[in-house]
């Protein structure tokens, strides 16, 4: 039986030699049978020819050049649409995710399990990123309906019926995880290693997060447009309260209602909810009109060992 890893490659051409060669000798010793996918990522350092050479050394090695950048998860894709594997494992590009943890991996899947995600015995990320992926890892549980006791990585093994079905989900942004998880249904946990990354530094930032939160909320539920409705909803029932005790205080008492100041701060605030419901719609039709004008999701620029 044959096995794919998939690695996207994106500015690591100090370590990516390291991991290949390491992956290699973890099928020499355990005698698997692994095909490694290499996508580069549009890399602005020298990764793809390291890549390249790396195919032409290796048969079991197929490099692919990406036209730009288009994040992990594309990159992720389209070594899935090449993947020959009866099961696809991914994992990162930066030695955190030791090849020598592939026969776990490869062990529980064979328990019956469609999904097997890596749970790290302990994360070595800094911390606002730990406090990140908490958060991500939170909203995608809830969007997928994930087990809340699952835990999620990037070092993974799915089965190819599984890899099938997301390489067919049409959309306009593939979240890798979310759709491993909408298309499996059988799920599990290993306990894995997470290694301290030795050389370069991680390409997450604040910014990538808060993007990512976006991009997830937007594109795979409703949420965003639930939560205004419910702010609509609670500033009706305030308007509605405030306009009875004003028409009752007026009535009963006979005092004036406040002036121009509480109409412009109302007027203000209820301009602001408008606004903000505005933007949330466009924010979907934008993604509408890409999902409806049907746009490739990546181009290949070259090929090595494919």
């Amino acid at each position: 039986m044959m096995y794919s890893v998939v690695i996207p490659v994106y500015n690591s051409e100090k370590v990516v030699k390291e991991t290949v060669s390491r992956i290699v000798e973890v099928s020499k010793n355990e005698k698997i049978d692994i095909e490694i996918i290499l996508v580069n990522d549009g890399s602005y350092d020298n990764s793809w020819n390291v890549i390249k050479e790396l195919a032409q050394k290796h048969d079991q090695v197929k490099s692919i050049n990406l036209l730009k950048n288009y994040g992990q998860h594309v990159a992720n894709l389209c070594g899935f649409n090449h993947a020959l594997g009866e099961y696809i494992i991914t994992m990162d590009d930066d030695m955190q995710n030791p090849p020598e943890e592939i026969p776990k991996l490869i062990s529980r899947v064979e328990g019956g399990y469609d999904l097997v995600i890596g749970e790290y015995y302990e994360k070595k990320h800094s911390g606002f990123r730990k406090i990140g992926s908490k958060i991500v890892a939170y909203i995608v549980k809830k969007i997928f309906k994930a087990p809340a006791d699952l835990k999620l990585s990037n070092f993974r093994i799915a089965h190819k019926e599984v890899i099938n079905r997301v390489c067919s989900h049409d959309s306009g942004y593939p979240y890798i995880p979310g759709l491993l998880l909408m298309y499996s249904s059988n799920k599990a946990n290993v306990k894995i290693q997470h290694l301290d990354r030795k050389i370069g530094e991680s390409n997450y930032r604040i910014k990538n997060i808060i993007k990512l939160v976006f991009e997830i909320l937007f594109n795979y539920s409703a949420y965003p447009l639930r939560i205004v409705a419910t702010i609509g909803l609670t500033v009706s029932l305030f308007s509605l309260a405030l306009s009875v005790y004003y028409v009752m205080k007026t009535l009963f008492i006979g005092s004036e209602v406040p002036g121009w100041a509480s109409i412009v701060v109302l007027l203000s605030f209820f301009n602001g909810i408008s606004l903000l419901v505005l933007g949330m719609i466009g924010e979907y039709m934008v993604r509408l009109l890409k999902q409806t004008r049907n746009d490739r999701t990546f181009f290949i620029k070259e090929k090595v060992g494919v």
